[in-house]
């Protein structure tokens, strides 16, 4: 199964360093039923980014909770067993936790199939996307309007070869 696990660039450094994504059990993304029903496609490269901008969203909220790390998206993308990852009971039907599951851990970063990462140019957007967050979540149009601003913005594909680029500066 193909997961897409929320990072920040300061986590991918961390991943890179340590060669895990954390621990576990990890939170991500997935091909789940209920995104297949909610997104009412059979179409498996269409339901695959659905559930990376998923992650994509949830990278957003890594970054309105960490105000220290640079303002880019980025999501690791890894093949696991279809047992090691299982739907998020605890958010129930909750609509923001379609296509959620977690991965029992730790994930080492050498199974990543592909790291994706916002450009430069969309830091100004994704900054104001994660201020814009709470309010956004709460109901407010204009928040939610900005917030969508981000998501305007494609993440870039990265072969995992590349992540010291990414993380290491001068690299």
């Amino acid at each position: 199964m193909r997961v897409y696990v929320p990072v920040t660039l300061s986590g991918l450094a961390e991943a890179h360093r340590t060669g895990e994504l954390g621990t576990g059990p990890l939170v991500a993304h997935a091909v789940t039923p209920a995104l297949r029903e909610w997104y009412l496609s059979d179409d498996i490269e269409e339901l695959e980014y659905a559930a990376l901008n998923r992650a994509a969203l949830a990278s957003l909220r890594l970054l309105a909770a960490d105000a220290g790390a640079p303002r880019r998206r980025v999501v690791v993308a890894a093949d696991v067993s279809d047992g090691a990852a299982s739907a998020a009971p605890d958010r129930g039907p909750d609509p923001a936790a379609l296509g959620e599951v977690r991965v029992a851990g730790p994930l080492r970063l050498a199974e990543a199939a592909s790291v994706h990462v916002d450009s430069a140019d969309a830091e100004a957007d994704v900054t104001a996307a994660a201020e814009a967050l709470a309010a956004a979540d709460g109901g407010d149009d204009d928040a939610r309007f900005v917030v969508d601003g981000a998501e305007d913005h494609e993440l870039l594909w990265y072969a995992t070869q590349e992540i010291p680029n990414l993380v290491e500066p001068g690299h």
